[in-house]
């Protein structure tokens, strides 16, 4: 049972690993497109561009994080202190996550995208803006 725990505990680690790589690599590259950006200082959509790449990958890394917790938690620490604990720390990281959404979506997650974001998913979803159309339709 001793090895059971013990591969548990490094499967948390592990996640809890991968959560933090996605958080820097995420920031990595964020930064990397920002500075790329034409003009990137007097532009303020490269500038917003940066912020929800970084909030983005904030928020898959603070799940990876949050899964790796709950493992070792659960099933390798097992007392009811690191429960206490565990409740407060997922508690803190669920509201940054939710700051965090309303932050990179501009909207509560329970509403529809505001209407000038959903004409740009529209257009992304490759619709002509004046006919409503594919391209090639």
């Amino acid at each position: 049972m001793n090895w059971f725990l013990q591969l548990i505990d490094t499967v948390a680690l592990i996640i809890e690993g991968l959560g933090v790589m996605i958080i820097v690599a995420g920031f990595a590259m964020a930064t990397r497109r920002f500075l790329q950006h034409r003009n990137f200082y007097e532009s303020r959509h490269a500038y917003l561009e940066y912020r929800h790449g970084i909030g983005r990958s904030i928020l898959l890394g603070l799940d990876f994080l949050i899964a790796g917790d709950l493992i070792k938690t659960v099933i390798v620490l097992n007392s009811g202190e690191s429960v206490v604990t565990l409740a407060a720390v997922v508690l803190i990281r669920a509201f940054l996550g939710f700051t965090l959404h309303v932050e990179v979506e501009g909207h509560w997650p329970w509403q529809p995208p505001h209407p000038a974001q959903r004409r740009r998913n529209h257009l992304d979803n490759g619709h002509d803006e004046e006919q409503g159309n594919r391209p090639g339709d």
